[in-house]
């Protein structure tokens, strides 16, 4: 799988355990309807000790473990509330996640939802979003997502043999060069990092016509104090 190719006009790639992902994928699914057409969905499950150290909390959030810098904390924390105000405007619910989690139990599930279809992957996707942001699912538990699945219609056996099988190898050869984070949208063969990049991903599916759009505040630009 070419990280940057499709048949499809947009790949979009996730991790359940973004809130930015979470809060792009409704916008997304409307994307989807608005043009009839099918994104290709894929995982992206990201290594967050890695590049924002680990850390664990208790159930009154006080931390118990730590090996992040100042910085790294300064960071998530910020990114967190961030995350939470644009929550609070959909009616969201973002509780921060007491751990740092390996999704790639949710993502291999993704994957197989993929393979059933739309609308079982929409179903699967919203689920997993919602349960994991208010703590009520253990997104590295493969039994767990066996469940969800069974839950939306799937044969959860099916699940269990895939992820045992093919589905882990197919999940850790995925190395999507050029994209580094979620939701990252692919089109034309270009990565476009964050939600933000929403109006010029509808403006290029609608045809590009007239100019593009971007991310600048146009009230700052005009009035010449930016």
């Amino acid at each position: 799988m070419h990280p940057l190719k499709s048949d499809a006009p947009l790949i979009v790639y996730l991790d359940y355990k973004s809130p930015y992902a979470y809060l792009a994928k409704d916008p997304t699914y409307a994307l989807e309807d608005r043009y009839g057409i099918e994104i290709d969905w894929r995982p992206l499950s990201l290594n967050i000790g890695r590049f924002l150290g680990t850390a664990e909390v208790n159930n009154s959030g006080s931390v118990v473990k730590s090996e992040r810098s100042n910085k790294q904390w300064a960071w998530v924390k910020y990114a967190y509330h961030d995350a939470k105000r644009y929550a609070r405007l959909r009616g969201l619910t973002l509780l921060r996640p007491r751990q740092i989690w390996d999704s790639s139990p949710g993502s291999i599930g993704m994957m197989w939802a993929k393979s059933e279809g739309r609308e079982l992957l929409r179903h699967y996707n919203d689920i997993v979003f919602e349960r994991f942001w208010r703590r009520e699912l253990a997104i590295d538990d493969p039994d767990v997502i066996a469940t969800v699945i069974a839950e939306i219609g799937g044969d959860a056996t099916s699940f269990r043999k895939y992820y045992e099988g093919i589905g882990r190898v197919e999940h850790d050869a995925l190395h999507p060069a050029g994209v580094y984070g979620v939701p990252t949208y692919i089109i034309d063969e270009q990565p476009y990092f964050g939600r933000e990049h929403l109006p010029f991903v509808h403006w290029h599916l609608a045809g590009r016509f007239g100019k593009s759009p971007d991310i600048s505040n146009h009230v700052f630009v005009q009035d010449g104090t930016h």
